[in-house]
């Protein structure tokens, strides 16, 4: 039994195929993980080469660096795999071994949650980088007209401050984000009744 794709009018038809427009942009963000492959690879060759002159809080923070790199790159996965099957086209991988488990149910409300999930993620690891360079805060302020060698910091007193209430900020975002889902879920479940 074969199923025929109903026909579109000319009008619905330009509407729908507009969906295609998002490919460059999808295309692009695949590029833009290629540049964070490269970071990724740099940073982790900087720390092989320099393990042996580094201390535990330089290998700490580049280490950091790293898992930073890695979320923000499985930040990127999920927008464009999330968002090409949600918002272009399926990606027919049912069946396919390899097939992301959380794709099987994603739609805009999911990805939504799960982006938040992760730029959450993305912050806190920032937060940490900031807690661990607060222990210098005394110090001056690095720039280039300080002498080579000479402690200093990028960490600011105030600067910590903003990044814990942009933190908490998205938290709260995020906290809004799922229980406005849930209230949207609950109430489609009460219509479905």
């Amino acid at each position: 039994m074969s199923t025929q794709t109903p026909r579109l009018g000319p009008l619905p038809a330009l509407i729908f195929s507009s969906r295609w427009l998002q490919l460059p942009l999808y295309l692009g963000l695949i590029l833009a993980q290629c540049v964070y492959v490269f970071l990724f690879l740099k940073d982790l060759w900087h720390l092989i080469r320099d393990a042996g002159h580094l201390t535990e809080q330089g290998i700490m923070l580049i280490v950091l660096g790293l898992i930073d790199v890695v979320m923000i790159s499985n930040l990127l996965v999920m927008v464009i795999v999330g968002g090409y099957e949600t918002f272009v086209s399926r990606l027919n991988l049912q069946g396919h071994p390899d097939q992301p488990e959380w794709l099987s149910h994603v739609n805009a409300s999911v990805l939504k949650v799960k982006l938040a999930m992760a730029i959450i993620g993305i912050s806190s690891i920032h937060l940490l980088k900031t807690f661990i360079e607060a222990g210098s805060l005394g110090l001056p302020l690095c720039g280039p007209e300080l002498a080579a060698g000479v402690l200093c910091t990028k960490a600011t007193a105030t600067g910590v401050m903003w990044q814990t209430i942009i933190h908490c900020v998205f938290i709260l975002s995020a906290i809004g984000i799922a229980w406005t889902d849930r209230l949207m879920a609950h109430a489609h479940a009460k219509g479905a009744h």
